[in-house]
């Protein structure tokens, strides 16, 4: 799905959750959404707004989102809190298979050719719950509040040699084996 399909959704639709066979009576096995509302369990300062399309393929979902809002982050240099544009413009097949739950053993491995999602033909796809692992996913690993920033410095009392007190017994016995050592 490019983003001109994406933009021109003429349905508004808003978020819920799709029942799958429901979709196949769907004009062109498709539902057309727009998203303007809080995800659960996301913590945002805006709305995240975008579109999203779900087609039934037959034996697959394909799923094309774009989105975005604000988020606020926290810097992992100088520990400041600052707000971060999230965006996401992603697509996804979805399997749809009935799984086997008997028989599986406990423990098993996997083949990397055997990740994949999957959802039973005849279950739901929950779109806000998509919506909200995808977004999580495009956090960023390393927040930084930007280029320039510095290493939060402690700020020590009058003497810069100050120890804090969660490290005295290891500084007691760092002076105890250099007296050795002498």
């Amino acid at each position: 799905m490019n983003d001109e399909q994406l933009n021109g959704i003429g349905s508004e639709k808003m978020m819920e959750t799709i029942y799958i066979p429901q979709l196949l009576k769907a004009p062109e096995k498709k539902e057309e959404m727009a998203i303007k509302e809080f995800i659960s369990g996301l913590e945002t300062l805006t709305p995240v707004k975008g579109r999203m399309v779900v087609s039934h393929g037959g034996n697959y979902l394909e799923i094309a989102a774009k989105a975005e809002t604000i988020v606020t982050l926290s810097c992992d240099r100088c520990l400041q809190q600052y707000n971060y544009r999230l965006g996401i413009n992603t697509s996804e097949l979805i399997w749809l298979e009935e799984e086997k739950l008997e028989n599986l053993p406990l423990e098993r491995e996997v083949a990397v050719e055997e990740l994949s999602e999957t959802l039973p033909p005849n279950g739901y796809f929950e779109t806000e719950k998509w919506l909200y692992e995808q977004l999580c996913l495009a956090l960023p690993m390393r927040q930084l509040c930007g280029k320039d920033c510095q290493v939060a410095v402690p700020k020590t009392g009058k003497n810069k040699q100050e120890i804090d007190s969660r490290w005295a017994s290891l500084e007691a016995l760092k002076k105890q084996l250099s007296k050795n050592e002498l």
